[in-house]
């Protein structure tokens, strides 16, 4: 008994190490030069090894961007989930420039990076990724829709092209940091993902602002 659970926790630990190592390797290689041989060596793991936790190179693709989740899950959304509206949204940003810049990943932002690669394929490695895309998309319009509820934002604020554009500037960000070694990108995100806030929020205004919310039709995402 006691053996098979320390094998077990030896199989899991393994696993978790290949699966970290593989998500490095992904920013840098990309998921398609993910390979059981690379891996192999960058792990010290046997080819034999590494088939008896992957059936498949999807799976182990799949599983790689899962752990890829949930790292960025760790590092960029819980810390900002202790504020609401539009703390949380700059929170949220903040976040992920700290992601870029402390090189939590060698090649930046896995999903920048993935999104880059798979974006004009097709099949269940880019549904994946694209889901958890969404997912932040859907985190960052949830806190932006509460700041126009609390009155934090203006009532006529579009979430959606706010949204649009904070995205937009910490993947710049990343671009710029990973591509040129040039930290001003994140600098200047910074300073810009500061939505301009109301110093108090307007009763009249608040019903416009459900409205709003209301046909935005999201919800925030399960983190």
């Amino acid at each position: 008994m006691v053996s098979e659970r320390r094998t077990r926790s030896d199989g899991e630990r393994t696993r978790r190490q290949i699966l970290d190592t593989a998500v490095r390797l992904a920013t840098i290689e990309g998921l398609d030069g993910l390979s059981i041989g690379h891996l192999a060596s960058a792990t010290g793991v046997s080819k034999s090894g590494l088939y008896a936790h992957f059936g498949s190179k999807e799976e182990l693709q799949l599983a790689t961007v899962d752990t890829a989740r949930r790292l960025f899950v760790d590092v960029v959304v819980a810390p900002a989930l202790a504020e609401e509206g539009e703390k949380r949204l700059r929170a949220l940003c903040d976040s992920f420039l700290d992601y870029v810049e402390n090189r939590t990943l060698p090649g930046g932002c896995f999903f920048a990076a993935a999104a880059a690669e798979l974006g004009g394929r097709s099949g269940p490695v880019r549904a994946r990724v694209a889901h958890y895309q969404q997912q932040w998309i859907d985190l960052l319009t949830a806190a932006a829709d509460d700041a126009v509820e609390q009155g934090e934002l203006p009532a006529e604020t579009d979430t959606a092209l706010l949204v649009f554009e904070l995205n937009a500037l910490v993947v710049a960000a990343n671009t710029g940091f990973i591509l040129h070694d040039d930290p001003r990108g994140s600098a200047r995100a910074r300073r810009r993902a500061r939505p301009r806030r109301r110093t108090a929020p307007s009763p009249a205004e608040r019903p416009r602002a459900r409205a709003i919310r209301a046909r935005a039709g999201r919800r925030p995402s399960r983190w």
